[in-house]
């Protein structure tokens, strides 16, 4: 791959499709999340209320995703639960459709719809602090998850197990059951769930706070449960998490959350496409999926390692796989060498080291380009969990969809991200994520910028999502080999049954059987529908 670099191919792609082409992956909080810039002083100056006269309008009505623009009569940005309870209980009493967002990266519309006529804006509540009273770390909906981490090391040299886009709000994110490089040591975001503050709505019309915990003698668990993984935009509206992780003892704060590496190995290393046969590239993503079925034991000593590969539609020129290793293992930089030799084992290509140093663990989380991409304006995701190794005729499909010659789109990709290791020792109703034994979950997503070219970009990702999953109706249904889809990143063509033809409902794919306990909660605590999108959690 002489004279191929990293930047050419970051150039060449970027001005193909017009934006950067990483896509927002890894744990994104994307259930109800469209971002909007922080307004400074909200809390004292009393709730914002802006409506389509104000200049501020179209920043807060739309998202990051353009593929839509919503049509709110107004937006409320709040800076306390209390202006939470507020705006709700207005909108309730006017007959008003509510949608909250937080960081800005929903994909679907669930804010923007044409029925939403009161946006909530949390982007005011971005406290991040340790309350001594839970003795728990507060985290408000508003907080992003650079500044979350940023505050819990540079505080208290703790973090948790979250994604790696730094602009996704905690709000969406956490009770998605986010992920990030950390989870294969110590699990996801909620398995460090403490407790949630909630704004509810009663029978009777009442907008409330209340507070959920963990603890068994809590008559409210069932809600802190249903928030360890549901998604946002089912219940009420978030307000306050409280994170402190199950085996946490003692008083001292440090010991309350997982402590990081102090530094990481990373890597980032790309292949050509050209020369690239079938068969080299299909072995390429068996090794990568072998070596995470053989590897993803949480005792493993590759419990460290976290690594994503994105292969990427052969008209970009080539793609690139991100690794990270913690930089303090024995032997380190020899456990990252057999890994990519794993990897790149019988493919017969030689790839391109783009990349390869020690690193301060804050610096990668929020600014290696390894991870952290430019916006786009436009996609269409869809998700899958992997629980072996891929079946040969699902790779066959990988490649006859990334080869394909009518469509010539860099920004179409499939980010292979590691999973297990500490997730999968958490039981599968012990929370809402009910995918506990997988080894990779999967993020197919088409970027573009042209709206007229949306039409062709959905077409691309449908078909090639419905052929890799074409023995099991199209989707992913839990299987020994597939095991559904992650919420946070959310697709609404598994509750279309134009799309999804299959016979199984969106709700398996994701939640499995806890679907009927997420009903019985949102019975009893969204007794009036009030907080509602195209795959919410339905009354019983």
């Amino acid at each position: 791959m002489t004279g191929y670099s990293r930047r050419t191919f970051v150039r060449n792609t970027a001005a193909t499709v017009g934006v950067a082409l990483a896509p927002p992956v890894l744990g994104e909080g994307v259930a109800v999340a469209v971002g909007a810039a922080g307004e400074e002083g909200v809390a004292e100056t009393g709730a914002l209320r802006v409506g389509p006269s104000d200049a501020r309008y179209q920043g807060l009505a739309s998202g990051v995703n353009l593929r839509w623009v919503g049509t709110p009569d107004h937006v409320r940005v709040v800076g306390s639960t209390d202006q939470v309870v507020q705006a709700v209980q207005e909108a309730v009493d006017r007959g008003q459709r509510i949608a909250v967002r937080s960081g800005g990266h929903c994909y679907e519309d669930f804010v923007t719809h044409a029925d939403v006529r009161v946006v909530i804006d949390m982007s005011g509540m971005t406290g991040v602090f340790y309350d001594r009273e839970r003795q728990a770390f507060a985290v408000e909906p508003g907080a992003l998850l650079g500044t979350v981490y940023r505050s819990l090391y540079k505080g208290w040299g703790v973090t948790i197990p979250g994604g790696t886009c730094p602009t996704v709000g905690a709000g969406g994110h956490i009770a998605g059951g986010g992920y990030g490089p950390l989870s294969r040591l110590h699990g996801l975001t909620v398995d460090h769930l403490y407790a949630v503050e909630v704004v509810v709505v009663d029978a009777d019309g009442n907008a409330r706070k209340v507070v959920a915990t963990r603890e068994a003698s809590d008559p409210n668990r069932d809600l802190w449960w249903a928030h360890t993984g549901a998604g946002g935009g089912n219940f009420g509206v978030i307000t306050r998490y409280w994170l402190r992780s199950p085996n946490a003892t003692g008083t001292d704060p440090s010991a309350m959350l997982p402590q990081p590496p102090a530094e990481l190995l990373v890597s980032d290393i790309s292949w050509s496409w050209s020369g690239m046969t079938e068969q080299s590239f299909t072995r390429l993503l068996k090794n990568f999926s072998r070596w995470h079925e053989k590897n993803s034991g949480a005792d493993s000593v590759y419990a460290g390692l976290f690594s994503h590969l994105k292969p990427q539609h052969r008209s970009a020129g080539a793609f690139s796989m991100s690794t990270q290793i913690d930089a303090s293992l024995p032997g380190a930089e020899g456990l990252l060498d057999d890994f990519l030799t794993a990897v790149n084992a019988g493919t017969g290509l030689t790839y391109q080291v783009n990349d390869r140093k020690k690193v301060p663990w804050l610096y990668a989380v929020t600014q290696w380009s390894g991870w952290v991409g430019g916006a786009t304006a436009r996609w269409k995701a869809k998700s899958a969990y992997l629980r072996r190794a891929f079946p040969d005729a699902q790779l066959k499909a990988f490649y006859r969809h990334m080869t394909r010659t009518d469509y010539d789109n860099p920004g179409g990709i499939v980010v292979l991200a590691g999973f297990g290791g500490r997730v999968n020792s958490v039981g599968a109703s012990e929370t809402a994520v009910p995918q506990r034994d997988s080894i990779i979950k999967m993020l197919y997503v088409s970027l573009w910028a042209n709206p007229d070219e949306d039409a062709k970009h959905l077409q691309w990702i449908r078909e090639f999502y419905r052929d890799v999953y074409g023995a099991t109706g199209g989707v992913p249904r839990p299987d020994g080999v597939n095991d559904g889809c992650f919420i946070n990143y959310v697709d609404a063509d598994m509750a279309d049954p134009s799309i999804n033809d299959s016979g199984v409902p969106w709700h398996q794919l994701y939640f499995k059987d806890g679907y009927r306990r997420l009903q019985r909660v949102k019975g009893k605590w969204d007794p009036r529908g009030i907080f509602t999108h195209s795959m919410a959690i339905r009354n019983p």
